[in-house]
């Protein structure tokens, strides 16, 4: 989207002929609203629970030899204890035990312990059910009904959504029809396309936002350009990406970072050898 097609003239036919505003990369577009004022719409805050990401324990390592240093729970490194966490254990050794780790898979029965019972303001709180009652509140339409306002087909059996026997079996014991199952427990009980992270109906949401975000922007469109960033600043841009950033504040960690992939995708893990040397695996 950012970018523009591919330079392919079969690609470039097909989106002349249904989508000419997608011929070029969003860079190179007009700021475009969309007919209403710069805003997150209420189907994209539903779409963006994903708590399960959150694992409940850290296991925190330093990167030379990859010795285990000690293991912290959700609670013990968010809000105001983060600082004095990061600052014992080290940027780059924090970075490291984050880079090697796996997060949650955004699916049911995977929502963090310490988030269902969590304090916030003296107050003890279930995110999981805030979340249901947030988006029943806002009007946001259940599963159902938010698949057709996308184009997709209804679903008529709870099998339709789920393979999964246990979860099916749970949502026919707590909905009495397809037609009642909450949004963010569709989005959840969907088994994501083959390389997603998150559900296909989660994606359509998603990737209309962000093209919309970014067009919405004058500094991402028309005053994209070295004439407002300079051609230093656009060079920065351009050529920047989160390696570079960690590289920079971070640089024994340059060998540990994924070839060829982006910095999100699994780090190279330090392996200790029996000979008390180190490897790095990919």
């Amino acid at each position: 989207n950012w970018e523009g097609p591919p330079d392919n003239w079969l690609n470039k036919l097909g989106l002349w002929l249904l989508e000419a505003h997608s011929l070029t990369g969003i860079s190179k577009t007009l700021p475009d609203h969309h007919a209403v004022p710069y805003s997150l719409t209420e189907d994209f805050v539903t779409v963006y629970r994903m708590h399960p990401l959150i694992p409940d324990d850290y296991v925190m390592r330093e990167h030379h030899f990859g010795q285990p240093l000690e293991t912290l729970g959700f609670l013990d490194i968010q809000g105001g204890a983060a600082e004095a966490a990061i600052r014992k254990t080290g940027l780059a050794d924090t970075l490291y035990s984050f880079g090697i780790a796996h997060p949650g898979a955004i699916t049911l029965n995977n929502f963090p312990r310490a988030l269902q019972r969590f304090e916030r303001d003296g107050e003890i709180i279930d995110l999981s059910v805030v979340d249901l009652v947030r988006t029943r509140r806002r009007g946001v339409p259940r599963y159902n009904d938010f698949r057709a306002g996308l184009h997709k087909p209804r679903i008529s059996r709870f099998e339709d959504l789920s393979q999964d026997p246990e979860t099916v079996a749970r949502l026919k014991d707590v909905y009495d029809s397809v037609d009642e199952i909450d949004t963010v427990v569709g989005l959840f009980a969907e088994n994501p396309p083959t390389g997603f992270g998150f559900s296909d109906t989660a994606f359509r949401i998603f990737i209309l936002m962000a093209t919309r975000r970014l067009q919405s922007d004058r500094f991402l469109t028309v005053d994209y350009r070295p004439e407002i960033y300079t051609p230093l600043g656009i060079d920065w841009v351009e050529r920047g990406g989160m390696k570079s950033v960690i590289q920079r504040h971070a640089p024994d960690l340059a060998g540990l970072l994924p070839r060829g992939a982006s910095a999100f995708a699994p780090w190279r893990q330090v392996q200790p050898m029996r000979n008390g040397g180190t490897d790095a695996a990919g």
